[in-house]
């Protein structure tokens, strides 16, 4: 029903505005009396065979929304009952800020996949942890937390340790983004150094000591060998929990969408089925390369249930879908957990 009648209709609109229509529309959907439980009778799969232990948490199954669907945390107790084992809010900075200015999210759809070049779009910290203090318990939340775009150099770890106080204690774990390609990242992001240093800040705050929460760090899948060597290195170095591959790409290859439609969207992250093989490899690699000494949470081109079990294949624990949700629907969930079954 979704890929052949509503799809088709959501999709003659633009996708930005179709996204706030959805989360209004689901918000009033749930609403109504016994809808909720009608929706997770359809859609949850639940089976303690499914039940994955990572980072220290006991995730219902592995199958998680990645961050940019709930960015400011509107509609994740919705979202779990549509069978997610895990919700990832954000990305999340410490003050609220619009982002790049539109138009900025772009659908390819012969290639299913989008573009995008948000900008970490979000209502702030403080406005999410009001949202999340409505929590009903029903899954586990991941807070994505990133930097104020234009901020100097030196307050960058401040806004990183501003979020995660902030986030502390409304979420499960974090996620440290600083391979968001959309946001103007500078240098120091990129830097083995910087990244040693700033996580090390997060692992030995008061908070993180008093009551430990899991960090990984989400990367890109533009990586080549050598600089996931170095990410090994900082994982190992600072004791975080884990890796998220991965992040959107800047890698336009063997595209089947027109240079011309390619040129007139211009910059942005692309992600969907173009980079299923990239994440599979940078998901491969640290797997190997670490000896699994660490989480992996996959995602990238997951438009199948075939596409979550290669990615576990390749060596992830958990799996997580955004642009895959878009393409076929919340029926993907349960899709992937039943073949996780079989």
């Amino acid at each position: 029903m979704y890929k052949h009648i509503i799809r088709p209709i959501l999709f003659k609109f633009d996708p930005e505005k179709v996204h706030h229509f959805m989360v209004s529309s689901i918000k009033v959907i749930f609403n109504l009396p016994g809808a909720g439980a009608m929706i997770r009778s359809l859609q949850q799969v639940e089976d303690k065979r499914l039940e994955r232990v990572v980072m220290g948490l006991k995730f219902k199954n592995p199958v998680g929304l990645a961050a940019g669907l709930d960015k400011n945390a509107d509609v994740y107790n919705e979202f779990a009952d549509l069978g997610f084992g895990f919700i990832e809010i954000g990305t999340v900075t410490p003050k609220a800020q619009d982002g790049n200015p539109p138009k900025r999210l772009f659908r390819l759809i012969e290639d299913e996949a989008i573009i995008n070049r948000m900008g970490f779009n979000n209502g702030g910290a403080l406005k999410v942890v009001k949202k999340l203090k409505k929590n009903k318990g029903k899954v586990i939340i991941g807070g994505n937390i990133g930097k104020n775009t234009g901020i100097p150099e030196q307050q960058i770890t401040d806004d990183y340790l501003t979020c995660f106080r902030t986030l502390f204690d409304y979420v499960d774990y974090f996620v440290v983004n600083v391979s968001c390609p959309n946001v103007g990242v500078t240098a120091k992001l990129q830097d083995k150094a910087y990244l040693i240093e700033l996580l090390s800040k997060l692992q030995s705050d008061k908070l993180q000591c008093e009551n430990r929460k899991p960090i990984v760090l989400k990367i890109s899948p533009d990586l080549n060998d050598h600089q996931l060597d170095e990410i090994i290195e900082v994982v190992r170095e600072t004791k975080i929990d884990g890796v998220i591959a991965c992040n959107t790409s800047t890698n336009r290859t063997n595209l089947s969408t027109s240079n011309e439609k390619l040129n007139n969207i211009g910059n942005g992250g692309l992600s969907g089925k173009p980079i299923a093989d990239r994440s599979n490899r940078v998901i491969k690699y640290l797997a190997d390369h670490s000896q699994k000494a660490f989480a992996i949470i996959g995602v990238g081109g997951i438009h199948s249930e075939e596409d979550a079990l290669r990615k576990m294949k390749a060596g992830a624990d958990l799996v997580q879908i955004y642009t895959g949700f878009i393409y076929e629907g919340p029926g993907l969930i349960k899709r992937i957990n039943k073949a996780l079954l079989k």
